[in-house]
C-alpha cells in the first residue's frame, strides 16, 4: 500500500486508536499547526493552518501576515498552559500526528472555528461545520481573502481565493505574489531557507557567509523563517559556512 493512502487510513481511523501514545506537558507553538513538546514535534492531525510565511488580505484588501497572527493567537488561547495528545501517526517528515486538548478544549477545534485553521477534510471531516461557523462569523482568515494552506505550498494561476465575502479584483496578483520572495514578510521573519541539490533544507542567519547570495524565489524552495526554532521545526539545519 503506497504511504500516502497508509497514512491517510491511520488518520481517517482515528478513534480506533485506543492504544495511541499520549503526550503531556506545556508546548512550544512554532506554527498554528506545529509545536513541540519536549523532543517530540507534533503535527496538529485533521486541520491545516497557515504558514508563519503565508500572506492574506484583510478586510481593507491589504496584505498581512496571517500565518504569524495564526500562530500568535494560538499562543495567546493556549500558550503556557498544559496539553495532552493522543497520537495517531508519524508523518513523512517524522512529526508525530495527533488530537490535542487543553483543560478539556480541543485545539484543533478552536483553530478552525476561530478562522485560524481551515478543517482537513482529505483525511478528516470532524471539523467541517466549525469551518462553516468560522467563514460565517467572518473572524480569522475568513475575514478579507486567502488561500487555503495546502494550496499556498503549491500554489499557481489556477490556485482559488477562498473567503467570506467576494475577494477584491487585485487579490489574486497579491495573494499569488509570496512572502518567499525578495522580501521578508515581516522585519522579524530575516532567517533565509532554502533546498540544496541533496533536497536537504538549509537555514542562513542574516550573519551567515552566503546569506546575501541566497535569492528568494518559491519555485526554487526558498522560504522566511522568523526563528531558529522555526526553522529547525521546519526539518531544516543551520549552514555549516
Amino acid at each position: 500500500m503506497p504511504r500516502r493512502l497508509l497514512l491517510a487510513c491511520l488518520l481517517l481511523l482515528w478513534p480506533a486508536a485506543a492504544n495511541a501514545t499520549e503526550i503531556t506537558g506545556v508546548p512550544k507553538i512554532r506554527q498554528a499547526d506545529l509545536v513541540q513538546i519536549g523532543n517530540i514535534r507534533i503535527r496538529l492531525g485533521g486541520i491545516d493552518a497557515p504558514s508563519t510565511d503565508q500572506l492574506c488580505l484583510n478586510t481593507k484588501g491589504e496584505r498581512w501576515t496571517c500565518g504569524i497572527a495564526a500562530r500568535d493567537e494560538l499562543i495567546k488561547h493556549f500558550g503556557g498552559r498544559s496539553w495532552t495528545c493522543q497520537t495517531r501517526a508519524i508523518d513523512r517528515r517524522g512529526r508525530t500526528v495527533a488530537r490535542c486538548q487543553s483543560a478539556g478544549e480541543d485545539v484543533q477545534k478552536w483553530l478552525v472555528s476561530s478562522g485560524w485553521a481551515l478543517a482537513y477534510a482529505r483525511l478528516s471531516r470532524d471539523y467541517e461545520p466549525d469551518q462553516r461557523a468560522a467563514r460565517e462569523a467572518k473572524v480569522g482568515m475568513w475575514q478579507g481573502a486567502f488561500i487555503a494552506p495546502w494550496d499556498w505550498r503549491v500554489r499557481n494561476k489556477k490556485t482559488a481565493v477562498l473567503g467570506a465575502t467576494k475577494p477584491p479584483e487585485n487579490a489574486r496578483a497579491i495573494l499569488l505574489a509570496s512572502a518567499s520572495g525578495p522580501v521578508a514578510p515581516s522585519p522579524d521573519c530575516t532567517i533565509k531557507g532554502n533546498v540544496n541539490r541533496s533536497g536537504e533544507c538549509i537555514y542562513h542567519q542574516p550573519t551567515s557567509r552566503w546569506y546575501a547570495k541566497i535569492k528568494m524565489n518559491i519555485a526554487k524552495g526558498t522560504r522566511w523563517f522568523c526563528s531558529v526554532e522555526e526553522a529547525e521545526a521546519a526539518g531544516c539545519r543551520e549552514t555549516r559556512r
